[in-house]
C-alpha cells in the first residue's frame, strides 16, 4: 500500500468519479484508475462497484475509507506545516544576543522581527558572549551574536564590526593620555562579568595584553553588568574598562572621562552558527535583520582584514 494508492483511493471515494479525482490529483483518470486497481489487487479486496455512473464503495472500501482520509490529511497538514515554515508564516527562531545589545541599537531586534513576521514565535536570549557560543555549539540556539574570541570548534564565525575598549574614570587626571597596561595594573579596577571572570572574551584580551606586559590585572571589585560597574566609578571607588558602544549611550553617567588604550583595543562582534549548518528561514531573516542594525551603528569599525 503505497500513499499515492490510498489518495487516489480517497479522492475517488470523495468525488464518486476517477476522472474527478484525477483533477484534484492534477493527474489523469487512467492513472488513478491503475493506482485504485493495484491496491485492490495487493489486498485481494474490491473497494468500489464499478457500474453505473458513479462509483459505490463495497463494505471493504467503507472501512478503509476513514484510514485514508487520515493519512491523506495527515500529509496535506504537514504540507501546509512546511510551507508555513518556508513562507515564514509560523514557527519559532532561537537567536543569541549580546547582554549590553541595547548598547549596540539592537533594542529593537524582536520587535522590527515581529512586525514584519507576526505569525513566528521568537525565542532570543542575551547572554554573555562565551554561553552564546556554547548553546549555538549545542543546538540550544540556531545561531547568535558573540564578542570574540570564543572557543569556535564546531562553529562557522563571521566578524562583523570591531568596537574600541576604552578606560573609564571619574578622575580627570587619569585619563589626559591613553592608557598603558603598567597604569591600568596600579589602579584600583572595577570589573564586570563577574561570573564568567577571564573566560569573557574582553576579559580575557585584557589578561592577555597584561600578560604580554610583563603586568598582573587583580580587580578590587568584581560586578555582573556593566551598568554596576560604572555606577561604582562614579562613586570614585575605582575605575573600569567599556566599549565606545557604552560610553556613547544615553545611559552612559555624566561626569565619568575616557582614554583609549595606548595599544587601541577592540572588541570584534561576530554571526556565529554551527559549522555547516543551515539557519531555518525565520532564524536567517532575524539574523539578517539583527547584522543589518549592527553594521548601522556609526562608531564601528569593520574587522581588519
Amino acid at each position: 500500500m503505497t500513499l499515492a494508492q490510498l489518495r487516489a483511493f480517497f479522492w475517488a471515494a470523495s468525488f464518486g468519479t476517477f476522472t474527478a479525482a484525477a483533477r484534484e490529483l492534477e493527474t489523469t483518470q487512467p492513472t488513478v484508475s491503475e493506482l485504485v486497481r493495484k491496491l485492490e489487487e495487493a489486498h485481494g479486496l474490491p473497494l468500489f462497484v464499478r457500474a453505473g455512473r458513479r462509483l459505490t464503495l463495497t463494505p471493504a472500501g467503507t472501512e478503509l475509507l476513514p484510514w485514508a482520509q487520515r493519512v491523506v490529511e495527515g500529509v496535506t497538514g504537514a504540507t501546509e506545516v512546511l510551507n508555513a515554515l518556508r513562507g515564514l508564516e509560523r514557527g519559532v527562531v532561537s537567536f543569541g544576543v549580546l547582554r549590553n545589545a541595547p548598547f549596540y541599537l539592537l533594542s529593537n531586534l524582536v520587535a522590527d522581527f515581529h512586525r514584519l513576521r507576526p505569525g513566528v514565535r521568537v525565542r532570543v536570549i542575551g547572554q554573555n558572549s562565551h554561553e552564546v557560543a556554547e548553546a549555538v555549539r549545542v543546538g540550544e540556539l540556531e545561531a547568535g551574536l558573540a564578542v570574540l574570541p570564543v572557543p569556535d570548534d564546531g562553529l562557522s564565525v563571521k566578524p562583523l564590526i570591531r568596537d574600541e575598549v576604552l578606560w573609564v574614570s571619574s578622575h580627570p587626571e587619569r585619563v589626559t593620555a591613553p592608557m598603558t597596561m603598567d597604569r591600568a595594573a596600579d589602579a584600583e579596577t572595577i570589573l564586570y562579568d563577574a561570573h564568567y571572570g577571564w573566560n569573557d572574551p574582553t576579559r580575557r584580551q585584557l589578561s592577555d595584553r597584561a600578560q604580554a606586559a610583563g603586568v598582573r590585572l587583580d580587580p578590587l571589585i568584581e560586578v555582573e553588568n556593566v551598568d554596576s560597574a560604572l555606577d561604582l566609578v562614579k562613586r570614585g571607588m575605582g575605575e573600569t574598562i567599556a566599549s565606545r558602544s557604552v560610553v556613547r549611550h544615553s545611559s552612559f553617567p555624566a561626569g565619568l572621562h575616557t582614554t583609549p588604550f595606548a595599544d587601541p583595543f577592540y572588541e570584534t562582534i561576530a554571526l556565529i552558527k554551527r559549522r555547516d549548518s543551515t539557519l531555518s528561514p525565520g532564524t536567517a531573516e532575524l539574523a539578517q535583520l539583527a547584522v543589518a542594525m549592527l553594521l548601522a551603528v556609526p562608531w564601528a569599525l569593520r574587522p581588519a582584514s
